[in-house]
């Protein structure tokens, strides 16, 4: 019953891989966490990169669990850069507050 009401991932749709990348919980947690422990802006892009490891390696476990549906997907390496980008964003937030509150 839960399973039917899953959203179904649709290849190659821009949107779609636009939203998991936006609102993936792991990429943004990894990013935001990293962020804040930088103490160089050079490491951001650090944290962006594990930010979307992190992120693909969630959607690749829902997938694997049935969480979400995924039929030929095909725009994995679309995802990946997608969070990296995001990530990079989400690291300098971190980063950002971090220097604000100290």
């Amino acid at each position: 019953m839960l399973l039917a009401t899953l959203p179904e991932l649709k290849p190659f749709d821009p949107l779609t891989l636009l939203l998991i990348a936006a609102l993936n919980p792991a990429a943004i947690a990894v990013a935001v966490l990293m962020g804040r422990a930088a103490d160089q802006w050079q490491k951001l892009i650090v944290a962006a990169f594990a930010s979307a490891c992190a992120g693909f390696v969630l959607l690749w476990i829902a997938a694997f669990l049935g969480l979400v549906q995924v039929n030929a997907l095909g725009g994995e390496a679309g995802i990946f850069v997608m969070q990296l980008v995001l990530g990079l964003a989400w690291a300098g937030i971190g980063y950002w507050t971090a220097r604000r509150a100290a």
